[in-house]
């Protein structure tokens, strides 16, 4: 892409109504930024509660060429509200907004790390971002019959798991548009629990996370929102789904069961039910984000490619291939690129929400603490 590329940076809160008007107008026009991630409004309140939150406005040639909301940890350049953002990438027109690594140039950061990236990034192997898409044509029937011709094992199990729940425990209910700060609050207790369970960061205890999904939830904005959909099962809670929601575009983000009720498939039960209200309530499309979970693909006909990548300064990226190469060398080529990603996973996630020097330290001591537990374990099965 050729042409010269400036970048003036501001406070996002330094948006004029012009800014505004053009960010969504160029949003609403490229189907691949139809994520409620790329809503300015996402930005806006993402500003006002996160740490180190700027906006870049570039322009190719004098011309505009897109908006970057991002945040600074120390030298990383992230996009805004990471790790609670699944998708980000420059907004504006795809003929000249700028690829990953020329936006990672201008912001000059010693890092620049992003896991859902959408738009160019020349020499990047691609992840799978993943939806369900819902056809005008028959709606939610069409699409279910589809899904259960090609997977009908799945389903009729699903189906059976909800028979069993209800004779169990009583009538299945499943509520949408649920904005109750009680609820979302065990959520995230929940999401907490889970997290601990399976020697993951906690991302919800630095705070700023927290705050951030209550002020999604409570901001009154047309067209765009965050809400719950809470299933019970004979009047007791069961699962819970924190999504974010813009225009058609329905994306699921939190999800959350009862551990005990596992056997039921509670969370997928929600899944299926949220798809059938919500593409009654006019939502076509039903993001799962990026990942390699396995009930993806019973669910989901539409693939939208997305990067995963960081992108060094010059100089410390040679240091790290050398690292690299060492990793790999001790732990074997294809073990050690999957804990090189799993590593840098885990870092990306700590630098992200801990603001502080302190809190990104204590992230790396409990994570490699749990590393260490998890490989004890594994050497003593072994034995």
């Amino acid at each position: 892409m050729t042409g010269e590329l400036t970048v003036d940076i501001r406070d996002i809160g330094e948006l004029t109504p012009e800014d505004r008007a053009q960010w969504s107008a160029w949003q609403a026009a490229d189907p691949d930024l139809a994520s409620p991630y790329f809503r300015v409004e996402f930005a806006e309140i993402a500003a006002r509660i996160g740490f180190g939150c700027k906006l870049a406005i570039f322009r190719r040639d004098g011309v505009p060429a897109g908006y970057f909301p991002y945040q600074r940890r120390g030298g990383t350049v992230l996009p805004i509200a990471a790790p609670m953002n699944d998708y980000h990438g420059v907004i504006g027109p795809r003929d000249i907004r700028p690829s990953l690594y020329e936006t990672a140039y201008l912001l000059d950061g010693a890092r620049f790390s992003v896991n859902g990236w959408v738009g160019l990034a020349p020499g990047i192997t691609p992840n799978e971002s993943f939806r369900t898409t819902i056809p005008d044509e028959g709606g939610y029937d069409a699409w279910y019959a589809g899904r259960r011709a090609a997977y009908g094992k799945y389903f009729k199990d699903k189906e059976r798991a909800r028979r069993s729940m209800e004779t169990e425990f009583g009538e299945v209910q499943v509520r949408m548009g649920v904005r109750d700060p009680v609820m979302l609050d065990e959520l995230i207790r929940l999401k907490s629990e889970q997290y601990r369970r399976t020697n993951r960061h906690d991302i919800f205890a630095c705070g700023w996370t927290r705050d951030l999904l209550h002020a999604l939830m409570a901001a009154e904005h047309p067209d765009f929102g965050a809400s719950m959909a809470v299933l019970t099962a004979g009047g007791q809670v069961a699962a819970i789904e924190y999504s974010l929601h813009a225009g058609k575009r329905y994306h699921f983000w939190f999800p959350a069961y009862v551990p005990s009720l596992a056997r039921c498939s509670p969370g997928i039960l929600l899944s299926m039910e949220t798809i059938r209200m919500g593409s009654e309530q006019g939502y076509r499309d039903f993001d799962y984000g990026f990942g390699g979970e396995a009930y993806k693909r019973y669910f989901c006909d539409t693939v939208q490619p997305v990067a995963e990548a960081t992108v060094f300064r010059h100089g410390l990226s040679e240091t790290m291939g050398r690292a690299a190469a060492s990793l790999m060398s001790l732990a074997g080529e294809e073990r050690g690129r999957r804990l090189r990603q799993s590593v840098r996973r885990r870092w990306n996630v700590i630098e992200a929400c801990e603001p502080t020097a302190t809190g990104r330290l204590r992230g790396v001591a409990q994570a490699a603490s749990a590393a260490l537990a998890k490989a004890n374990g594994r050497a003593k099965t072994a034995s």
